[in-house]
């Protein structure tokens, strides 16, 4: 009887390397990371500082590319993707969540979120974003601008604006580092919300253990390997 085929992974990861710098400066960051993610799973990223788990991440997310291996994001390569179709891909596919917010500081919290959306052509794209902040708890504050929000604010907007485009890949990267621990945690809650309720995979680097237990599964790297993947 034939084996039944196994679910494609979210995100595989084969023979990856990468260097960073020019000359004597270059550092050789990820050493031959072979990793498989499943659809819909949450993963948490740990390791010492300069480990390069911030680094695996944006590689995931098609913000760095890797010298040598293959990087395979909901079923495409990414390596074969010019710069222009790979921020296509990437805005329709992929959902990023920076521990500085990222911002346009001249936009409204309304119109940083709606962005992305008309970029990738939706029609609807200010009553996505409206919906998208009233989830994060900003329906009042969509017309005000970065400077006028604070720190727990700016990373709701960052956090709608990611998950607006619906992607297959959510990732973060210290999404808490900035914040205080109770505006903290409740960051934590909408993106394991946004998660759960929406089938998304969801990768996020963190120096914290407890907040990495969230997860399904924790990867941790040491020196650019990965140590375990449990």
């Amino acid at each position: 009887m034939k084996a039944p085929s196994q679910p494609q992974p979210a995100i595989a990861l084969a023979g990856v390397n990468l260097s960073l710098g020019q000359g004597p400066a270059r550092v050789h960051i990820l050493k031959g990371i072979d990793l498989n993610i499943g659809s819909g799973e949450a993963i948490g990223l740990v390791g010492p500082s300069g480990s390069g788990k911030s680094t695996l991440l944006m590689v995931m997310a098609g913000l760095e590319r890797a010298d040598a291996g293959s990087v395979t994001v909901a079923g495409e390569e990414l390596g074969r993707f010019n710069e222009d179709a790979l921020a296509r891909f990437r805005g329709r596919n992929v959902g990023i969540v920076f521990q500085s917010f990222h911002l346009i500081p001249t936009m409204t919290a309304l119109e940083n979120v709606a962005v992305p959306l008309e970029l990738a052509g939706v029609d609807d794209a200010s009553e996505r974003a409206r919906a998208e902040l009233e989830g994060v708890g900003l329906g009042e504050r969509i017309h005000h601008y970065p400077a006028q929000l604070s720190g727990g604010e700016q990373q709701r907007v960052a956090v709608a604006r990611a998950l607006a485009p619906n992607p297959a890949i959510l990732v973060a990267d210290e999404p808490t580092g900035n914040l205080d621990e109770d505006t903290g945690r409740q960051i934590v809650d909408l993106l394991f919300a946004g998660h759960e309720k929406r089938g998304t995979t969801l990768v996020l680097v963190t120096h914290d253990a407890a907040l990495a237990q969230r997860c399904g599964r924790v990867v941790r790297l040491r020196s650019g390997h990965i140590v375990d993947a449990a």
